[in-house]
């Protein structure tokens, strides 16, 4: 199997169109078509992880941030990051960021909220741009076909429901020209035909392959079809997540539940509000830019990380602001993408880092 098999398989669940448009996803380092021996996955790539995965017979690294984030002009080892893609080159390990994982809701966020006990889980600041609709006209015969195609390449899915589209019957007419091939009706006749109008939503990086399975099980030769950008929120698609947790807590016994999940002895965070906890917001990572989101949504609590000085002042009673860590929010990272692969690809070995490339030290 090689490595570009291995990536496929990831961007299938979160795609790189995904990406923040400052981000820089993708696969970066090796070569993509040489076989995939063993994975070994972490939150950051450096020098120390190279040589891990090297010891662990891993010639593919998928890290959660990229390792070339800003654009490199020369390659000559005076760099953390010139160092780190020299020695991949020359151990030929390959290398490949993934940061799409942020906007999916099974993805950072989501693995956070499970691991707080937050239930039902909605995205807190849900994407506008990914949703689009497909109306095909298709003869009443073909229709179940036609559906059962769309479906199948993903088109229909609306939040937890799948198989989700709008019919309506109707007449269409056409002539066939010189050098056609009608499906029905007669060359140089007008034809009426009883058909069916089969509308389906589908999220933009299914395009492709549904247009793909639409042409394919269509029996005209010209298919007419209308292709629509909505305005709709996609359920599943954003930053950050809000949940609730089982019961109400008090703002400390909260405080000590988020530092046994994540692991980190020390928080930051805002003035006490006196209030219980029960609904929160989370975002891993760099998320403080959802505050006015999370205080709008009604979260008691909001967790995550990188929050600058004046910030904290910014909930003003409304909530408790958490500062958890950066690296402690996307810690949890490497189990989702082990998870995802192996669930995938059972024979495939995939390894987690055990080094913690945590830039930040506490005492």
């Amino acid at each position: 199997m090689t490595i570009a098999a291995i990536i496929d398989v990831l961007e299938k669940w979160a795609p790189p169109s995904l990406q923040e448009d400052y981000d820089n996803s993708g696969f970066q380092v090796g070569n993509s078509a040489a076989e995939a021996k063993a994975a070994l996955v972490c939150v950051d790539c450096n020098e120390a992880v190279v040589l891990e995965a090297e010891r662990e017979g891993c010639n593919l690294i998928i890290c959660h941030h990229p390792v070339i984030f800003k654009g490199l002009k020369r390659l000559v080892g005076r760099t953390a990051v010139e160092r780190t893609i020299e020695l991949a080159l020359r151990k030929n390990i390959a290398i490949t960021p993934y940061t799409n994982l942020d906007n999916v809701i099974d993805g950072v966020n989501g693995e956070i909220a499970r691991r707080l006990g937050l239930k039902p889980i909605s995205v807190l600041d849900p994407r506008t741009d990914r949703l689009r609709k497909l109306a095909v006209f298709v003869p009443e015969a073909q229709a179940e076909a036609l559906r059962t195609a769309l479906f199948e390449a993903g088109a229909g899915q609306i939040g937890a429901y799948d198989h989700c589209s709008f019919n309506l019957v109707g007449s269409g007419t056409f002539r066939a020209g010189e050098g056609a091939d009608p499906f029905v009706g007669m060359v140089g006749e007008r034809h009426t035909e009883s058909e069916v109008r089969v509308e389906v939503v589908y999220a933009i990086e299914r395009e492709v392959a549904i247009l793909a399975a639409m042409n394919a099980a269509h029996p005209y030769e010209e298919v007419a079809y209308d292709l629509l950008v909505l305005a709709n929120a996609h359920p599943g698609i954003g930053s950050g997540l809000l949940g609730e947790l089982s019961g109400s807590m008090t703002e400390h016994a909260f405080l000590d539940h988020v530092k046994a999940v994540l692991g980190q002895p020390h928080l930051r965070h805002s003035a006490l509000t006196g209030k219980t906890v029960r609904k929160v917001a989370v975002c891993g990572g760099s998320g403080s830019f959802l505050l006015g989101k999370a205080r709008a949504a009604g979260a008691e609590a909001f967790v995550t990380a990188d929050v600058k000085y004046h910030q904290f002042q910014e909930p003003e009673g409304a909530l408790l602001l958490v500062d958890a860590g950066h690296w402690q929010t996307e810690q949890y990272t490497m189990d989702l993408i082990r998870d995802r692969l192996v669930g995938n690809i059972p024979t495939f070995a995939v390894r987690l880092s055990g080094l913690n490339t945590d830039p930040i030290h506490y005492r």
